[in-house]
């Protein structure tokens, strides 16, 4: 798997109350662009849409500690999703059939490794963001 290189940097604060601002205001961003679901277009999926339906649920199953390690990386996540052209790490869920993880590996400008989760339907095709984390 290869890794793409971002521009952005890890989200700045020392806890996650700060942080989580940010991510709201980055997400807002994303909502005005549609006046629907938010969703990003990715390269890499042939400029097909990639929601965020299941991103804050699944965020919030983490405890707060998990959070916020998370949520430091959204800016940087954001950008692999848009314009990574490398090839991801796929396979199928293994606790449902019916669905395809794409996993994509990514740097910030201070040079930290993580991970951007995005969930296929085969039988829809429609593509959902669910998990950033880092290395």
């Amino acid at each position: 798997m290869q890794i793409y290189q971002t521009k952005e940097s890890i989200l700045p604060g020392t806890s996650y109350k700060e942080v989580r601002e940010q991510a709201i205001l980055m997400i807002k961003q994303v909502k005005k662009g549609t006046k629907r679901k938010p969703y990003i277009r990715s390269v890499y999926f042939k400029r097909q849409k990639v929601f965020f339906d299941f991103f804050w649920a699944h965020l919030l199953e983490k405890n707060p500690k998990e959070r916020f390690r998370r949520l430091k990386y959204l800016a940087a996540g954001i950008e692999v999703i848009k314009k990574t052209r490398h090839d991801s790490a796929t396979q199928e869920n293994p606790h449902k059939s019916g669905e395809i993880l794409h996993r994509f590996a990514g740097l910030t400008r201070e040079k930290e490794l993580f991970y951007v989760q995005i969930k296929e339907d085969k039988r829809t095709h429609a593509k959902y963001f669910m998990s950033i984390f880092p290395e």
